[in-house]
């Protein structure tokens, strides 16, 4: 007999009763987000992956919306961008993390499920290929889900991209 039981955050334990050893595996109700990072646990994990980041106020402050800051981003989400790049073979600039500025609600850039990227040939290219087409957001931006459930949405000077 199989008999599931609460484990450690984001998985779900299945227990044979008759064993002695428990088997981990991932919970299709995990919190998606991950733990929270701080600015520079976050930097340094992009910058190890080839992941640059750009502001237009050249800085990092979560409170100035001219900033690029990953100040409480989701670990879930740097390793969502991490993994875009490596299975895109893309440059990837991040324009926007987890500062003010954005539009708010539960998987915002502010509670840190989101960033913004740069739009290039090879990134535009990579999700209108690989990615389903699944219609306009109320402002018109063109969406695309990847099969993990991303979604991708082309805001013309950035791509506003949600991991879940």
């Amino acid at each position: 007999m199989i008999v599931k039981r609460p484990a450690r955050r984001g998985y779900v334990a299945f227990v044979a009763v008759a064993a002695t050893t428990a088997v981990l595996l991932p919970a299709a109700t995990a919190e998606a987000g991950g733990t929270k990072l701080t600015h520079n646990q976050a930097a340094a994990k992009l910058r190890s992956a080839g992941i640059t980041w750009s502001s237009s106020g050249n800085c990092s402050d979560r409170n100035r919306r001219t900033c690029t800051s990953f100040t409480r981003i989701n670990s879930g989400t740097v390793d969502g961008i991490i993994t875009f790049k490596r299975a895109s073979g893309c440059k990837v600039n991040i324009t926007g993390g987890t500062e003010t500025g954005h539009a708010g609600g539960t998987y915002s850039h502010w509670n840190g499920y989101k960033v913004d990227i740069t739009p290039t040939t090879c990134v535009n290219r990579y999700i209108k290929r690989e990615f389903t087409y699944i219609g306009k957001r109320g402002d018109g931006a063109a969406m695309y889900r990847s099969s993990a459930g991303n979604v991708y949405a082309n805001e013309g000077n950035h791509w506003d991209i949600t991991y879940k």
